[in-house]
């Protein structure tokens, strides 16, 4: 099992000027579209399909190869790519492994991006059915699997209602009807979740979130086992589907202090979280890391830690105005939709699923806890709690 430690110096990268070699810990952005054969055996090699190596610009240069290398480490996968962004990494996974006529089981709290695609792309466009599952179902998905099952799409936990799912459950059953099982883990990153070790067969990552760290990247990978590899690779090379190369740079940059930067959003996290189950005007929070959490045995048999992503409920079902007030009166917790970063971020409103309002229709505030001061950023809390 690959360890961050071996990660952060995988490799040294050499070049030489001047009759002396240069050596750095960082891989050079290399950039280009043309990629110059050594010989003519080998071009002819590359003209019959039979080249190992990179025979165009958009096959992905050697910065995107390290850090696909670096994360394939990580996950103790057999092959990883990375796509330009997370919602391109689900796509080309989904049209990967399906085909009209096929079947899908989606779970319910999955990222809004990856339903919408499913429902109005793979359903109406290219007549895969999409049957949903319980947020969190185990093993008695088995009734829910027929002879069409050709997937099954986890978000474990989702990253608005933060169920968990009974993952070695699930994947017993998937492996031996040979049904490909695929997995969002950008909660947990390859640090607290090693999904491919829990029977998975594929997963899936947006590196724009905790892997790349600092909200200046948009960015997906894929991680496949050994079973699924050829066929990922096979449709991946298909597409010439490639990443920039200074985005490559700048996730493994990220790869290197993902450690560090998750135990301090996690410490934090849970300060607040725990603050935030005492306070009076709060009824739930929903942090899979609680004891209070619905799943939480889950999350401590299949988990190593956990992220700074999380939510809350009110005791009263507040207006909108009032909603407004709060996440107005923050000063520290910025107003969008990403998390993952160094930077608190919040987001608030009722939360539709399957038809039906998520707790009991109330409002759910979903706090990205950031590398801020957690006292600073409890005490910016505590000022919007008043304008209650």
């Amino acid at each position: 099992m690959s360890e961050p430690s071996e990660i952060i110096g995988w490799h040294d990268y050499s070049d030489s000027f001047g009759g002396k070699k240069i050596t750095t810990i960082n891989p050079v952005v290399q950039s280009g579209s043309t990629v110059l054969f050594d010989n003519y055996t080998d071009m002819l090699a590359a003209q019959n399909g039979e080249y190992s190596g990179v025979t165009y610009g958009t096959g992905g240069l050697t910065t995107q190869k390290a850090f696909e290398e670096a994360l394939c480490k990580l996950e103790n996968g057999y092959t990883t790519k990375a796509f330009p962004s997370g919602i391109s990494a689900i796509i080309n996974t989904l049209m990967a492994f399906t085909e009209a006529g096929d079947e899908i089981l989606l779970c319910d709290n999955v990222y809004g991006s990856t339903a919408r695609f499913c429902h109005t792309v793979l359903a109406n466009k290219y007549g895969v059915k999409i049957s949903m599952l319980a947020s969190n179902v185990g093993a008695e998905i088995e009734e829910q699997i027929t002879d069409k099952t050709k997937l099954i799409f986890l978000e474990s936990p989702g990253s608005n209602t933060f169920e968990i799912q009974d993952i070695r459950a699930i994947t017993k059953i998937a492996s031996g009807r040979n049904i490909v099982t695929v997995i969002d883990n950008t909660w947990a990153t390859p640090l607290y979740l090693k999904p491919l070790d829990l029977g998975i067969d594929v997963s899936i990552h947006a590196v724009t979130k905790y892997i790349c760290g600092h909200s200046d990247l948009l960015m997906g990978v894929v991680t496949v086992n050994k079973k699924y590899a050829d066929v990922f690779d096979n449709f991946y090379h298909n597409l010439e589907n490639y990443t920039h190369s200074q985005d490559c740079y700048l996730a493994l940059r990220g790869l290197r202090t993902l450690e560090v930067r998750l135990k301090a959003h996690e410490k934090s996290a849970y300060e607040i979280a725990q603050w935030l189950e005492r306070h009076e005007l709060v009824d739930k929070v929903l942090h899979p890391g609680l004891p209070s959490h619905p799943q939480h045995d889950l999350w401590k048999r299949d988990f190593t830690g956990a992220a700074g992503l999380f939510a809350f409920t009110f005791k009263q079902n507040y207006s909108v105005e009032k909603i407004g007030n709060f996440v107005n009166s923050l000063n520290l917790f910025g107003l969008g939709f990403s998390w993952g970063g160094f930077k608190s971020l919040i987001t608030a409103g009722k939360f539709k699923r399957g038809g039906e309002w998520s707790h009991n229709g109330k409002d759910l505030i979903r706090l990205n806890i950031g590398l801020e001061n957690v006292q600073d950023l409890k005490a910016d809390l505590e000022v919007a709690f008043d304008k209650l």
